[in-house]
Parts: C-alpha cells; sequence; structure tokens
C-alpha cells in the first residue's frame, strides 16, 4: 500500500545486542556494528561526508521544487566509508544481508552485494525504483517481502528495492533506510508521486511498536569493525545514558526540516563560532560538518592545520593537550564534546590515510556559509558520545549524555 503524499511520519532509529520481543507496550532492540570500509584502500572521510551533505540538500531541493527525477544526473561516485551495518533478514526462509543504517534516506534496498534471493514470500511489484545519493546510487525492481530484525521479529508485505546496478557500496549489500517517509518521493518511476512505506512505518502501523520514537546508543570504538551500537524502536533504554534526555523541537528552517532537522548555537571554549541555526543529526555522517565560516574560526582557534594526505585538520600533540570543549548549545541544555571526543581514534588513523602519531580532528567544513538552512550536521563522531531520541510522534530530538561523553578511548 503507498502512503499519501500527505503523510509526515518522521521515523525513527535503534539498535541492541539482546533479542527481540514482539510485545506491543516494550521497545524493539536490534544490534548494529560499526564498519570501516577498507576495500578500496584509505578511507577518504572528508570527501565522502562532503558529498553526501551536497546530496542530502539537493534532495530536498529537488523535493521541494517538485523536480523529483534526478536519475540522470552526473555525480561522483565515492564508496562508503565508514558505516553502522544491521544484519537484517528478507525472505522466508530469510537470507542475511548487511544493510547500511541511514537516517538521511529513507528506502530500503538489498544487492549491492549478495544477491536477492527469492522465496515464496517475494513478490515483484512492477514498479522499478531508483535512488540518487551523494556518493552513490542504486537503480532496479521493487518487490514486497517478509523483512526479518533481531530474532523473531518479522515485518510483512514490506517495500524492498533489489538492486540491478548500484555504485558506491563496496563491501555492504545495501541500506535500511529510516529516513523521513517523504524522502522515498519520487523514486518509483512508475509512479512518481507515491511514498513508500518503510520499515519504521509497518513497525507502527501494524502495532508492533506503540509509539513512533527511536533511541540510539552508539558507544566509541577503536577497532576497524565492532558491534557497539543499539537502535530501540518504540522507546528508549534507559540503561544507555546518564541524567535526564532533554528535547528540542524539529527545525522549521528549510532545507533541514525534511530531515531530522534541529536548531543549535556551537561554542569553543567561551568563543561563540556559530550563532543559533539549523542543522541535521545524521548517522550516514561520520564528521562533525559545519558552515565554512564556523569551521575557520574553529581552525584558527585549535591552531590546526589541514592535513594534505586525509584533507582533516591535524593538530600537534601540545596543540592537543590545549584544546578546549567544543559545546552544543540545543534548546535550554548544552552538551561539551570533549578534546577527546573531537579526535579520531589514533589508532585508526592509517586506515583513513594518515600517519599513526598524528592527532586528527573529526570537525570539518559542510563547504557553504551559514545561512544556507542546512549549517552544521552532527555526524556519528557526536552520537558516539551523546544518546539520542528521535521522537516523531512529538516532532521533537532529545539528547542525553553517557557513560562515554567524557571518555579518552581516541
Amino acid at each position: 500500500m503507498r502512503a499519501s503524499l500527505l503523510t509526515t511520519l518522521l521515523l525513527a532509529l535503534s539498535i541492541a545486542a539482546t533479542p527481540v520481543v514482539q510485545v506491543r507496550d516494550s521497545p524493539i532492540t536490534l544490534p548494529i556494528a560499526r564498519k570501516l570500509n577498507t576495500q578500496g584502500g584509505a578511507i577518504n572521510l572528508l570527501q565522502h561526508d562532503q558529498a553526501r551533505a551536497a546530496g542530502l540538500r539537493d534532495r530536498a531541493d529537488a523535493i521541494s521544487s517538485g523536480k523529483l527525477d534526478r536519475r540522470t544526473a552526473s555525480i561522483a561516485v565515492i564508496n562508503e566509508a565508514t558505516s553502522y551495518i544491521a544484519q537484517v533478514g528478507v525472505g522466508s526462509p530469510a537470507t542475511t544481508y548487511d544493510l547500511i543504517v541511514d537516517t538521511g534516506s529513507s528506502n530500503t534496498w538489498v544487492g549491492a552485494g549478495t544477491a536477492y534471493k527469492k522465496t515464496s514470500t517475494s513478490e515483484a511489484t512492477g514498479y522499478d525504483v531508483s535512488v540518487t545519493y551523494g556518493s552513490g546510487s542504486f537503480s532496479g525492481k521493487e518487490y514486497t517481502d517478509t523483512v526479518t530484525l533481531g530474532t523473531g521479529l518479522t515485518i510483512t508485505d514490506q517495500s524492498i528495492g533489489v538492486a540491478t546496478t548500484s555504485t558506491g557500496f563496496e563491501g555492504v549489500d545495501g541500506i535500511l533506510g529510516i529516513g523521513p517517509l517523504d524522502l522515498t518521493e519520487g523514486t518509483l518511476t512508475n509512479d512518481e508521486d507515491a511514498t513508500i512505506p518503510t520499515v519504521t512505518d509497518n513497525l507502527y502501523s501494524e502495532g508492533t511498536i506503540a509509539q513512533a520514537v527511536v533511541g540510539v546508543s552508539f558507544e566509541p570504538t577503536t577497532s576497524e569493525e565492532v558491534t557497539n551500537g543499539e537502535l530501540t524502536f518504540g522507546g528508549t533504554d534507559s540503561t544507555k545514558y546518564t541524567g535526564d534526555i532533554a528535547y528540542t523541537p524539529l527545525t522549521t528552517t528549510y532545507p533541514a526540516s525534511y530531515y531530522w532537522g534541529i536548531n543549535e548555537s556551537i561554542a569553543y571554549g567561551s568563543t561563540t563560532i556559530l550563532s543559533e541555526t539549523a542543522g541535521i543529526v545524521d548517522t550516514g555522517t561520520t564528521l562533525i560538518l559545519l558552515a565554512t565560516n564556523a569551521y575557520s574560526q574553529y581552525q584558527s582557534l585549535t591552531g590546526a592545520t589541514e592535513d594534505e594526505d586525509t584533507g582533516l585538520l591535524r593538530i600537534t600533540t601540545a596543540q592537543y593537550d590545549d584544546l578546549e570543549d567544543l559545546t552544543f548549545n540545543i534548546g535550554s541544555s548544552s552538551y561539551a564534546l570533549t578534546p577527546n571526543g573531537q579526535i579520531w581514534p589514533r589508532s585508526l588513523n592509517t586506515y583513513i590515510g594518515g600517519t599513526s602519531s598524528y592527532v586528527y580532528l573529526i570537525v570539518n567544513s559542510i563547504g557553504t556559509p551559514s545561512g544556507e538552512g542546512l549549517d552544521f550536521i552532527n555526524g556519528y563522531t557526536f552520537l558516539e558520545r551523546f544518546y539520542s531520541v528521535f521522537d516523531t510522534t512529538n516532532s521533537q530530538v532529545g539528547f542525553a549524555t553517557t557513560s562515554y561523553t567524557d571518555a579518552t578511548t581516541n
């Protein structure tokens, strides 16, 4: 069943290492693992994230202007760099696929790596489906099928894209899209006004979860690949955060309003480098990206230089010792990203083309100045230090500190 264009369900996230229990009043958890994709050699984090940011902006522009068919556009193909991966079963008996958990897109599809295997629950809809991302694309056929999340949780008649061609997704099988519903608009070539109910939509509509809320727990890691995340559908996991969750309303500023967009200001030490403005929270972005003017001020205040090999900012160990907190002022609460939280894990430097003894910062430029409506992206390096809650029911996002907020593992 296709969803109405007026449907404004925002979606959700979640992750955990415990079995899924199908009880309406209990949240549902799914484990996810962070993976560095090194199949193509050293990872270019900055190139990937800036391409994604441009793609997110372009997608919002396309929806807003009604020019939804962007499938013929020329794009740079940049392989997925670092991702949070969920193992998702499709079919009966199920084939397991490693899918990127993405809050910035909403189509779920397979076939980039492991081929789609038809079973008795597979049904072709007769529709072609295609999505262009900031750093890749896929096109293929739409099926409905049974989708299994975790242990024993199944969704019947879930829309699945089956890729006949894909670019930029080496090392993974596809995407588990849990962004806003309207981002699926225009992805069916036979019916470009239709939207496609997502996994989260169906969990809620089938009564599997009692509320459209997703809690997200990431933990900082120094490993190339490790299960260190938990998506919780239908609620939050109080064991994953400390103190209280503080909420802020979703922004109405375009184009951040098409995603999980919020308003915030940012200060380095006692100096405000970004006045209150709109941006997004995004699991598909690795770094923290700031408007160019804020980035330049951050670079000046830290004394960092741009590293030729990685494109990231680099500081000396003496400068690291002098780093101050980077504080995100969101609503009435403030969240301090410590000096250690501002650097890439040094044990993983060589995976990004860096030198093992260097110190690289995870703050960089979004590529456009402030005032554009997408002036920051709080990527997963932010989310690894703060618990986050995506609340569709009340149109708000929440944050809380965790036992890893002040970790010194990097």
